[in-house]
């Protein structure tokens, strides 16, 4: 197990506050609708708006979408969960409480694992899930200029959230970012949530705390509604300093909620934060138990896509791959259609899988682009696999036909015949090519066989030259071994 990194002698504490919104058509409580980017309290019904006499009524499709996200992380699925009130008051908030769980969440424990770089190593990172908990939303304030005043917008009053709660397990920055993006890929990967963070679909809120090693946890802070996982790390590291800066000057951390502004890269105290009695928690007498089923849980299962994790498994099993490959090949329903279309047709998946990781990603990131808008189709990826395997290109070569299909050149065969890339592969041509050079170059020879392995790249550099780049790499090596005696 890798130590935790420790920044200026302290080790830093992160657990995770993650709301998604989930992916149905109506609210949690009411019929009304939560499509995105409706005009100003159009989208709030009676019950939304709290009007006396309104009761709420239960959306059978969020209980659904967190029995799915229960099952995705391996989590316990409670028969039995109530809900109840948290009482605040804000003027978003038409109640004057929030309808959520408390004592019985709906999904109990899980865990949510991913692959993280630390130094030259890559680790296995897994973090503790304590609950998600279905609940409604707020509304929103608007601070614009209503002559002097602020608005208020209920469209968002009762959509469907589930908060989903970790245990501190995070010891980085680096590990917060990675959980966020393993989680956001579960969400929108079994269709809960769209995981749109600009739209707020997948807010996270981040618990930051520091301690000496081995002494008890520190005050936390919580860092809300972070809307980028850019914005994410640069928040963390910035209160991670904030906090050290403070106990080192002989102050005392006060818990309290806390914003980032990406203008300044400073959070800054919002208010105090609020422990669970303050809410005032007690069971909703609107609402019975919410009762789940094993039948139900199963038939939920039955009709769920491949999971992603199980989906690597398969990965490591049909296609021999390394589990690294098969959870990186597994960050998308895309990514891994892309992948297995790739290897079937080229009968090669490590290779695709190097080449989907390595070429065709950097291509994506530097283009901007989603793998279903890569110019290079799985078809045209197989066919370029497969004539590095049966030795027609070099690898140096097919880097060349890749950007060549990228830029829309052409198929694989037409690109290798236009740039002149087909490897040499007559061996008598070759010989003669590997003789001149020996003979044009008796210090490197003497060297070799007087026990200097490294003279040998002497030699193949100039054969490579003679060759025009085309002699393939293996069989010069081969022959110049068998001419040396090696």
């Amino acid at each position: 197990m890798t130590a935790p990194k420790l920044v200026q002698g302290y080790e830093v504490v992160i657990g995770f506050e993650t709301h998604a919104q989930l992916s149905t058509k109506s609210k949690i409580f009411s019929r009304a609708s939560v499509a995105f980017g409706a005009e100003a309290n159009t989208q709030a019904c009676a019950v939304d708006m709290a009007l006396p006499g309104t009761l709420p009524v239960m959306n059978i499709g969020a209980v659904e979408r967190a029995i799915e996200f229960g099952l995705a992380i391996n989590a316990h699925i409670a028969e039995r969960s109530i809900f109840a009130r948290k009482n605040y008051f804000y003027p978003d908030l038409p109640k004057g409480y929030q309808i959520s769980q408390f004592e019985i969440p709906v999904v109990q424990g899980g865990e949510v694992s991913f692959f993280l770089e630390v130094g030259k190593e890559t680790v296995r990172k897994t973090v503790r899930l304590e609950r998600a908990h279905l609940e409604e939303d707020a509304g929103k304030s608007l601070h614009e200029d209503f002559i002097g005043q602020s608005g208020i917008d209920l469209n968002r009053a009762g959509t469907p959230l589930l908060e989903i709660v970790t245990q501190p397990d995070m010891r980085s920055s680096e590990e917060a970012v990675a959980y966020a993006k393993e989680l956001h890929k579960i969400v929108t990967w079994i269709g809960i949530c769209d995981g749109n963070m600009q739209e707020g679909s997948f807010r996270c809120d981040a618990n930051v705390s520091v301690r000496k090693p081995g002494a008890p946890l520190g005050t936390r802070r919580e860092i809300k509604n972070l809307n980028s996982f850019k914005f994410m790390q640069q928040a963390i590291d910035y209160e991670v300093r904030w906090q050290i800066d403070q106990i080192e000057d002989g102050h005392t951390i006060q818990q309290a909620t806390v914003l980032f502004d990406p203008d300044t890269g400073e959070t800054r105290a919002m208010r105090t934060k609020e422990d669970a009695a303050d809410y005032r928690y007690f069971p909703d007498p609107d609402l019975p138990p919410l009762l789940i089923g094993r039948d139900w849980v199963e038939r939920v299962k039955g009709e769920m896509a491949e999971l992603p994790r199980v989906m690597a498994e398969r990965f490591v099993k049909d296609y021999a791959l390394p589990e690294y490959d098969a959870t990186q090949l597994t960050q998308s329903k895309a990514v891994s259609a892309y992948f297995e279309a790739t290897a079937k047709a080229c009968g090669q998946a490590k290779l695709a899988s190097n080449w989907i990781m390595g070429e065709v990603s950097r291509r994506l990131n530097a283009s901007e682009m989603a793998i279903e808008q890569a110019p290079v189709s799985a078809a045209q990826l197989a066919a370029l696999i497969g004539r590095i395997s049966d030795n027609t290109i070099s690898n140096n070569a097919a880097r060349q036909v890749f950007e060549g299909l990228w830029n829309g050149e052409g198929e694989v065969d037409a690109i290798i015949e236009a740039k002149g890339l087909k490897q040499m592969n007559d061996t008598g041509e070759l010989e003669k090519i590997i003789d001149d050079v020996l003979a044009a170059n008796p210090k490197n020879v003497e060297e070799f066989k007087a026990g200097n392995a490294k003279a040998l790249n002497g030699l193949v550099g100039p054969i490579m030259k003679a060759s025009k780049g085309k002699a393939n790499p293996g069989q010069v090596n081969a022959l110049l071994m068998k001419k040396l005696g090696g």
